[in-house]
């Protein structure tokens, strides 16, 4: 308009509508629908209209700024801190930092549009809807089922060695009650993972994983499992029984779906957080995790169905040394000793036998790497031994040549004194 006044599609509408009621086109109760109001709201905008012209149409606080407004240096200050400290971070964790760290407290929905407007967007991007799935329904009571798995994933993005992340989440209530950072995904790592849950939170009654040789022994079966017609259980399922622990296998990844998009989130929130705390060994990740936890307990977990849980009481540290420990079956050789890869053990002799050759026994080898021989359910001294060392062969006098260099083929020529050599002179007869 000619006084600089910008009018919306709307506004110009309404001008549009008020003109036809001031021409005796339309009556203020026939405008009033047209205008989105009522016939008395309709006479006030026309009173408006005939008295201030288009200004008499807009809303008062046109122009004005709003009493909660951000201000333009917290605009500033937060859009310099998600570019640069926070860079990487999504908007809703980048939320919860500037209110927890840096004082700003701000709706997700606020903070998105400062940043859309600084030129500044979120590193996770909203994804596409795909096809319809019906979820699986949760399980009723905190402690009744929790899915585990591990997440190979450079956690800390260079700053040191690459670890694996072995976790379980609760069906019932999303919570993550353990975690662990480990080198490797083993046996070992798991045990760890279940001994900080069943001393601090409780035993769980089920635990639902997927099918990895950790959990469920090979395809192929033994001549020995064949002929007792069951399968021998590995180390880590041999011990959830011993714990009364009930174990399920899930089919495909989108059968434990909870703890696949765990890692989703964790490979995003934690990160961040792993590299905004400056943490850069196993040692320092794992200090971190416990306080991490926490709070994204707080924010993600729900209430289960059903109050209360169904963890069974929590074990000693004792009791779960014996539990979550490998225990070999070996037969003692004729000098009382058994072997485990590169460890020997010699029992020594008992009060009531001399010896135990030929005798079944189980090696127990704890977290600690303590080693233990139990015959019949009872210890047996013993004591390590040194495995004797290998001999360093002697270097041989003549130089030994590669199985790459070509040789050529000798010919045997006997000595001139060889029987061979001497000819034998027949002289026929003649008749």
């Amino acid at each position: 308009m000619g006084d600089g006044l910008t009018l919306s599609r709307r506004e110009e509408q309404r001008i549009e509508i008020l003109n036809r009621v001031l021409a005796g086109l339309l009556t203020t109760g026939e405008a009033g629908p047209l205008l989105g109001v009522g016939e008395r709201q309709a006479r006030r905008l026309l009173k408006r209209y005939t008295a201030d012209g288009p200004r008499g149409i807009l809303h008062g606080n046109r122009g004005r700024q709003p009493v909660h407004a951000v201000p333009d240096e917290v605009r500033e200050q937060v859009a310099s801190l998600a570019a640069g400290r926070y860079e990487g971070v999504n908007h809703s964790h980048l939320a919860e930092l500037l209110g927890e760290r840096e004082g700003i407290v701000l709706p997700r929905s606020t903070l998105a549009r400062i940043l859309s407007e600084a030129g500044v967007h979120s590193p996770r991007p909203r994804r596409r809807r795909s096809r319809h799935r019906s979820r699986r329904e949760r399980y009723p009571q905190e402690g009744m089922l929790l899915q585990t798995d591990a997440s190979h994933h450079d956690w800390l993005q260079g700053r040191g060695p690459r670890m694996v992340l072995v976790a379980v989440i609760d069906d019932a209530t999303s919570k993550v009650p353990a975690a662990r950072f480990h080198m490797t995904e083993d046996t070992e790592g798991y045990f760890l993972l279940m001994r900080d849950l069943c001393r601090k939170t409780g035993v769980p009654q089920a635990l639902y994983g997927d099918r990895h040789a950790i959990f469920w022994p090979s395809t192929g079966e033994s001549l020995a499992e064949q002929l007792a017609g069951r399968r021998s259980p590995t180390q880590f399922g041999r011990a959830m029984a011993e714990l009364g622990v009930q174990l399920i296998a899930a089919h495909s990844p989108q059968a434990k779906g909870r703890v696949e998009r765990l890692w989703d989130t964790l490979q995003d929130r934690l990160v961040a957080e792993l590299r905004l705390a400056d943490v850069s060994s196993l040692e320092e990740a794992n200090a971190y995790l416990p306080g991490f936890l926490a709070r994204f307990n707080r924010s993600f977990a729900v209430p289960a169905e059903q109050p209360g849980n169904a963890y069974r009481p929590r074990l000693s540290t004792a009791v779960l040394e014996g539990v979550l420990s490998f225990k070999y079956e070996r037969v003692v050789s004729n000098d009382n000793t058994v072997r485990v890869d590169q460890v020997v053990l010699q029992i020594l002799p008992g009060p009531n036998r001399r010896g135990y050759s030929k005798a079944t026994v189980t090696v127990q080898e704890t977290l600690g790497h303590r080693f233990s021989v139990y015959f019949e359910g009872r210890m047996l001294p013993s004591k390590l031994i040194p495995v004797r060392k290998l001999l360093t062969p002697k270097p041989r006098s003549r130089v030994l040549k590669s199985a790459n260099t070509p040789t050529e083929a000798k010919v045997w020529k006997p000595a001139p004194d060889h029987p061979w050599r001497k000819a034998v002179v027949t002289k026929s007869l003649s008749t």
